[in-house]
């Protein structure tokens, strides 16, 4: 089945039928993290270029260094900062022709009311325009114990759901710099810590599916960051696993969980189509994309040396301004983002795939 929507940002129903897409023809939307316009642009950009969607993502951080590191109130600069990048991806997201997914990254029990205040807003601009400003937030409480993790997701959804917005929730530990998770050790694939249980994942189901749409980032050894390998085995069956027991236990269509793949950045491309032909719709990217980001700029400024010590060439009087002018360098790094999200559209499927008509 076809499907079409408006190109800009998607939430709703539109989110579902975008979801629904994906998971029926077997390909994923890349879910990258963005700082500010260079990077948001980027995102952008490359989507266009590849013909596909795409889900552009906050951390808290970077609604903070989006509202300015300066400001003395760093909670406030956090949520509008955060807003504010939001409404530059409204504002642009239409003309680049491709649905965008407007989404916040792991939030753990310290930003709760973050997510909160960022739910507030979204709930004034349903009330103004018939849609949340965002699509959705992702709740990370995968370092409580499960009672908690679970009874704030519901808590939240259930103020989310009216407006139309989804919500993503982490069982199991992504390991790696990001949650501080990391070992030589062989861990087994039974080891709830760094493996999401499928018994876990039923649980989940049967609280939150009657109350809203959510989406499900399971530890399957997954990592964030590039690691040397071996630390922790990718086993993506786990995910099967748990569809399986979802399925057969609530007599629910194959494949019922939305499923997202985080710490994509430097997995195997076998295990990526592995994860999405048993229901990985998102996969995070981050570790690769600031790298690509940052290289430009570096070869750049390795290539041009004098043009960041001298403002005139002390020895023949060149004038640098050309040179060290932000946007010949900052254009460099959104080309080579661009071009690492090449890549990531080509790995996840989705090249040629837009909804956006």
């Amino acid at each position: 089945m076809s499907y079409s929507l408006k190109p800009g940002v998607v939430t709703g129903d539109d989110y579902l039928t975008l979801l629904k897409s994906a998971k029926e023809g077997c390909y994923a939307l890349p879910a990258v993290n963005a700082v500010g316009t260079n990077s948001i642009n980027a995102v952008m950009e490359a989507a266009a270029k590849n013909k596909a969607d795409v889900i552009i993502q906050f951390s808290n951080s970077a609604g903070q260094f989006y509202a300015g590191n300066s400001l003395i109130d760093s909670f406030e600069a956090k949520v509008i900062g955060s807003v504010s990048a939001a409404k530059h991806v409204h504002l642009l997201a239409e003309k680049y022709g491709v649905c965008v997914v407007l989404h916040t990254d792991h939030a753990n029990k310290g930003l709760i009311p973050w997510v909160e205040a960022l739910v507030s807003y979204s709930e004034i601009h349903y009330k103004e325009t018939g849609a949340p400003l965002f699509t959705s937030h992702m709740l990370d409480l995968s370092a409580e114990d499960i009672d908690f993790n679970l009874s704030e997701c519901e808590r939240l959804l259930k103020r989310m759901a009216p407006i139309g917005m989804s919500l993503e929730i982490e069982l199991g530990v992504t390991g790696g710099e990001e949650d501080g998770v990391g070992s030589d050790d062989d861990i087994g694939a039974d080891n709830p810590l760094l493996y999401t249980q499928p018994e876990d994942c039923l649980r989940a189901w049967e609280l939150l599916s009657p109350i809203g749409h959510f989406s499900l980032a399971a530890s399957f050894g997954n990592v964030h960051g590039v690691y040397k390998p071996g630390n922790v085995k990718l086993t993506p069956e786990i995910l099967k696993n748990s569809q399986t027991l979802v399925e057969q236990t609530c007599h629910t269509k194959p494949k019922p969980l939305d499923l997202v793949f985080h710490g994509g950045s430097g997995s195997e491309k076998s295990k990526i189509s592995e994860a999405i032909s048993y229901g990985v719709f998102k996969m995070n990217i981050d570790t690769d994309t600031q790298f690509a980001f940052a290289k430009a700029v570096g070869d750049y400024v390795e290539k041009n040396s004098k043009a960041f010590k001298y403002q005139i060439d002390p020895e023949d009087g060149t004038p640098y301004k050309k040179q060290y002018d932000p946007r010949k360098f900052l254009r460099l790094a959104e080309e080579s983002m661009v071009e690492r999200l090449d890549e990531a559209f080509e790995d996840l499927g989705s090249v040629g795939k837009s909804l956006a008509q």
